[in-house]
């Protein structure tokens, strides 16, 4: 075939081209060239078309994980608060619970993006403080949710004036107890799995679990063991207190996913003998509520607890002096409270 341009001509052709663009650029008519730079589908280019920026704010939603449905509804409370403020909510969760690194790594993340405040269910008491009080220092007011930072810590660190908001995780781990310890009569073993021990949520459980069981005469202690909030590591723990003790014939479980990992342990080994409670009204511990086995759990309103927060960070966003905790009820969960 032969060619219709030589090498010569197909140069002398874009020569005449690029004098036209240049002459259009120089009487400013910009519309006819980007016309021609849109149609050209043979020009290699790349097109950056720079939105305005939105107005409105930034509001960070830092929470431990999505594999535990409580924290699925915390964000659906703070997805309710977004749409009422009408901000930009960013919600960033580590792996597990436990990933605290990983929630080190998200806020030193969210201070170089730029977010105008940031709303925390640490998954630590003392090691987010550091990252955070660097997050403060940059002008980013900090609001702290479900678990407590360690306040003598946060002082020392300089991350003051924190507002909190949660519930009284004592009161509810001993309502939890006491639901428990009523189905008993006489000397009776029990156990406690806590949660994280470096969570003050955890630690505050576990003590009011123990106030519960202290003021119950045949009620005794026999163990109690961390299952860091995860359904396996409970169900692997139980399996060991049950063999040390076998007279075991109570559990209190500082979260409800510790709970079914200790209920699947009871089911597998047919002991219908062991009663639990637990805390966090999952629905899937409310379904099994009343067969028998688990007797109470605490609903702590994760959906309430996630609007305040954002409702808390928007009034300091706005210039309000916002200090102290705000405790949300809690509420003791049976399968006679579900029926009413």
């Amino acid at each position: 075939m032969q060619r219709l341009f030589s090498t010569g001509h197909l140069l002398g052709l874009l020569m005449v081209v690029l004098m036209v663009v240049v002459a259009s650029c120089a009487s400013g008519d910009r519309s006819e060239i980007d016309q021609l730079l849109v149609e050209d589908e043979s020009i290699d280019a790349v097109v950056t078309i720079s939105e305005p920026e939105s107005s409105k704010l930034r509001v960070a939603l830092v929470m431990k994980t999505l594999t535990n449905p409580f924290f699925v509804e915390m964000e659906k409370g703070a997805r309710l608060a977004q749409s009422e403020f009408d901000i930009e909510l960013t919600v960033k969760t580590g792996a597990k619970e436990t990933s605290i690194e990983q929630q080190i790594v998200i806020v030193r993340q969210l201070v170089e993006d730029g977010v105008d405040a940031i709303v925390i269910a640490p998954a630590s008491s003392t090691e987010l403080v550091p990252v955070l009080a660097e997050a403060q220092a940059a002008g980013l007011p900090i609001v702290n949710i479900d678990n407590r930072l360690d306040p003598e810590l946060s002082a020392k660190m300089g991350l003051v004036d924190v507002p909190f908001i949660s519930v009284n995780n004592e009161q509810g781990a001993y309502l939890s107890a006491q639901a428990l310890v009523s189905h008993f009569d006489g000397p009776t073993q029990v156990a406690i799995l806590e949660g994280i021990r470096s969570a003050d949520n955890g630690n505050q459980r576990k003590a009011g679990a123990m106030r519960a069981f202290a003021e119950h005469v045949g009620i005794e202690v026999v163990v109690s063991e961390t299952a860091n909030w995860k359904i396996d590591e409970a169900y692997n723990v139980i399996g060991s207190m049950l063999i040390e003790y076998p007279d075991i014939k109570g559990v209190f479980c500082a979260n409800d996913m510790m709970a079914l990992g200790v209920l699947q342990y009871l089911q597998e080994q047919g002991r219908t003998d062991v009663l639990v409670a637990a805390f966090d009204a999952l629905d899937e511990a409310k379904a099994v509520l009343g067969d028998g086995v688990l007797v109470a759990t605490i609903d702590q309103q994760a959906a309430l607890q996630g609007y305040k927060g954002i409702e808390v960070a928007m009034r300091l966003l706005h210039g309000e002096q916002i200090r102290g905790e705000e405790f949300v009820d809690v509420l003791l969960v049976t399968a006679e409270t579900l029926t009413q």
